[in-house]
């Protein structure tokens, strides 16, 4: 596929890039550059080839799921204005 200048423009027109009239054959020449690669890409046969996440077989580092900030619920709500029970009491906003 090539791109002649009037695509181009109107890619530009689309993306909301401004292209001055010098720049649209340098910019026609990497679109169609990168066209050219898209096509080689698919020309590729990718017939048995399990689709994978990553590019290397990572394995992420996980430590225990352990709370180690200390819990002073308590001392948040002995100066809050309601509580009950455990929770903070809010006036009601949806009737």
């Amino acid at each position: 596929m090539s791109l002649n200048d009037a695509d181009v423009r109107r890619i530009a027109r689309l993306a909301r890039l401004r292209v001055s009239d010098e720049e649209v054959t340098e910019v026609g020449r990497q679109l169609n550059g990168i066209l050219g690669l898209i096509e080689k890409l698919q020309a590729i046969d990718t017939e048995g080839v399990e689709p994978m996440s990553h590019a290397r077989d990572v394995a992420l580092r996980l430590r225990d799921d352990e709370a180690t900030a200390p819990n002073i619920r308590d001392k948040f709500q002995a100066i809050a204005p309601a509580v009950e029970n455990g929770l903070y009491l809010v006036p009601k906003v949806i009737e």
